[in-house]
């Protein structure tokens, strides 16, 4: 990973993560996928009680693989908002391609992130909201 084990995580090693999020979802390669997490991380992508966290290494990438998002039918854009010792918050948004009859889906996105002295991923936490569409009420 891209900063010292000792070191405090910073704005550009935090984008770097971010971007090889995107690729390994993209690419749903397992080893990119593991690649950016600890071996005992937390990934909580339902953040609620009865919500689901994956844990572990392995269960992360399980757990992204047993999505069948295809890597064409998404985009995804994230910023850093803030970043303070080994620990960060980003922003940004996702969209899923819809088709002629159904709208995309535009998902704005809160992501927590706590990073080990490696500079992978120990704790990540999603916090998501689905846009209205153009016909519902916002």
């Amino acid at each position: 990973m891209p900063w010292a084990y000792d070191d405090p995580v910073n704005r550009a090693d935090v984008v770097t993560w971010l971007d090889g999020y995107v690729d390994a979802w993209r690419s749903r390669d397992p080893e990119q996928i593991g690649a950016l997490f600890t071996e005992d991380a937390l990934y909580r992508y339902r953040p609620y009680p009865g919500g689901r966290t994956l844990e572990g290494h392995q269960g992360i990438v399980q757990g992204w693989l047993a999505h069948s998002d295809g890597p064409d039918d998404w985009e995804a854009s994230y910023q850093v908002f803030t970043v303070e010792g080994d620990r960060a918050v980003a922003v940004g948004t996702t969209r899923y391609f819809g088709t002629d009859e159904v709208p995309d889906d535009v998902f704005h996105n809160c992501f927590l992130l706590r990073f080990g002295t490696d500079g992978r991923c120990a704790e990540f936490t999603e916090y998501w909201m689905l846009e209205p569409k153009e016909d519902e009420p916002g």
